[in-house]
């Protein structure tokens, strides 16, 4: 599967774990930046990895700034994506297995490395429930 990451200059550590994790899970990652500790704004990102994902490059996106909020609000007023922001592991697996969410937003600031890695695992290996979840999700795709 192919996954477009995305961070602004407060994860960008953290961006670069995940993608480490992700090609070692199998994944081609498209690494749309940031690319460095400087100042960026987070919308310019979140819409890159949207874009990804909108036009098939992509098939799911993470994104992760400080807290995850300006990620997530930036990344849902795009039309078909379905961020998630999640900072523990219940809300990591309920967002795909209940809401199909195509993007996971995270915190660096919030959540530490080991916590986030393990949320990407599982965001990563939970399918869709579909049935009854997926007749909610149409009301409002």
């Amino acid at each position: 599967m192919n996954i477009a990451l995305g961070c602004d200059h407060g994860a960008y550590g953290l961006k670069e774990e995940a993608k480490l994790l992700l090609a070692e899970l199998g994944h081609d990652v498209t690494d749309v930046g940031c690319h460095s500790l400087e100042s960026v704004n987070y919308p310019d990102y979140a819409n890159a990895v949207c874009d990804k994902i909108t036009d098939g490059t992509s098939q799911r996106g993470i994104l992760i700034c400080g807290t995850g909020i300006g990620m997530s609000m930036a990344a849902n007023r795009h039309k078909n994506i379905r961020a998630a922001l999640c900072h523990e592991l219940f809300t990591a697996e309920m967002s795909r297995e209940h809401n199909d969410a195509n993007v996971l937003c995270m915190g660096a600031r919030v959540i530490g490395p080991g916590l986030a890695l393990q949320m990407v695992r599982i965001w990563l290996a939970t399918e869709f429930g579909a049935g009854r979840h997926q007749t909610r999700i149409e009301m409002f795709s």
